[in-house]
């Protein structure tokens, strides 16, 4: 089932929202100082591209640069790509097929937002008891 959703992910909506993500990874790497954001672009990407399946979860780690890297990052990109997140959920919605790709689409918008501090995991890598900050 879990295929079947990415691939039907993938040719309504997932495509463009995975390139939008490319396109910020590639601006953000070409200053040294953003390589950073670029990477995080780029596994949102990775993401956004294949999302059913996978769980967002909490980086033990994450500190003060974390939420600083976050705000920065929410100007300059997490704004304009949750915007995409949300006119691509309004068109799914309009077929009764596309409402739960609609559903995941807007999920994703605080991973969108503020991705530093955050891993993508396989959902079936969680151990056991482990609450994912969002899953689908």
């Amino acid at each position: 089932m879990r295929t079947l959703l990415n691939l039907i992910w993938l040719i309504f909506g997932g495509l463009w929202l995975a390139l939008g993500y490319v396109f910020f990874g590639i601006l953000a790497c070409i200053l040294i100082v953003t390589i950073p954001f670029g990477i995080a672009s780029f596994r949102m990407a990775g993401y956004a591209l294949w999302p059913f399946g996978r769980a967002v979860v909490a980086k033990p780690s994450a500190g003060v640069g974390s939420g600083l890297a976050n705000v920065i990052w929410f100007f300059i990109a997490g704004l304009w790509l949750a915007i995409g997140h949300v006119t691509t959920a309004v068109a799914q919605a309009v077929t009764i097929v596309g409402i739960p790709l609609a559903i995941a689409n807007l999920k994703m918008i605080p991973v969108t937002c503020f991705p530093f501090g955050k891993d993508i995991v396989d959902s079936r890598l969680l151990p056991p008891g482990a609450r994912p900050l969002h899953s689908l």
